[in-house]
């Protein structure tokens, strides 16, 4: 996830994707990092296959990346840096 400046970068997992976004998008944890920064764009995802450990696994890899090496990352997929999640019906998760 991107603040829509691309100044902050996030790096999570979750096991719901949209769920997630929605989350971050409506602040729904007020005082988490993301709620902090403005971090609501989904500029990048990967769906890794196996377990949740080799999920987890993958995001403290990625973690770990100099700002540089994610924002290359991004940019293969995403040149733009476009919101990724635009066009999903998020309205599902609103309580």
């Amino acid at each position: 996830m991107s603040s829509k400046n691309n100044r902050i970068l996030y790096v999570g997992a979750t096991d719901d994707i949209k769920r997630r976004t929605f989350e971050h998008k409506t602040k729904k944890y007020k005082t988490s990092f993301s709620s902090k920064y403005n971090v609501d764009w989904l500029v990048y995802y990967e769906v890794v296959k196996g377990t949740w450990e080799e999920a987890h696994k993958r995001e403290k890899q990625l973690k770990k990346w100099n700002r540089a090496w994610k924002m290359r990352l991004i940019q293969e997929v995403n040149q733009d840096w476009l919101d990724l999640s635009q066009g999903w019906n998020l309205d599902i998760y609103k309580d």
